[in-house]
């Protein structure tokens, strides 16, 4: 690839409204998202209360915003059943199946590396 070639694709990086890879990873790049996406990929579906003891150490105003956002961006689906209480579920769409199928090596790569990656902190 020559210097122009490389300048033009690194072009499409800086077009903040038409750039695939920034608006995507928006969709899942806060702290909590892409854990709240393999918690549900492990045991759909799951109430609000078992998502966050899967995850014990979020809060849950964080969890509800996250859960919230990652609905939006039509990655989890909610469920409301017309019980008394109401009955709330959450799992993944097929869109968010397929994110986390696109996670699975990065996953792995985590789990292999952790032990080297923790004794450079």
């Amino acid at each position: 690839m020559n210097g122009m070639e490389t300048e033009n694709n690194l072009k499409r990086f800086s077009d903040v409204e038409h750039c695939p890879v920034r608006n995507v990873i928006a969709c899942f790049s806060s702290k909590w998202a892409i854990l709240i996406l393999f918690v549900l990929a492990e045991r759909p579906p799951m109430r609000f209360n078992a998502v966050g003891r899967a995850i014990s150490d979020i809060s849950p105003k964080v969890l509800t915003a996250t859960l919230k956002g990652l609905e939006s961006r039509g990655l989890v689906s909610r469920e409301i059943y017309p019980e008394v209480p109401p009955r709330v579920e959450y799992s993944l769409t097929p869109l968010g199946r397929s994110l986390v199928a696109a996670f699975a090596p990065l996953m792995q790569w985590a789990t292999e590396n952790f032990s080297a990656v923790a004794r450079t902190r």
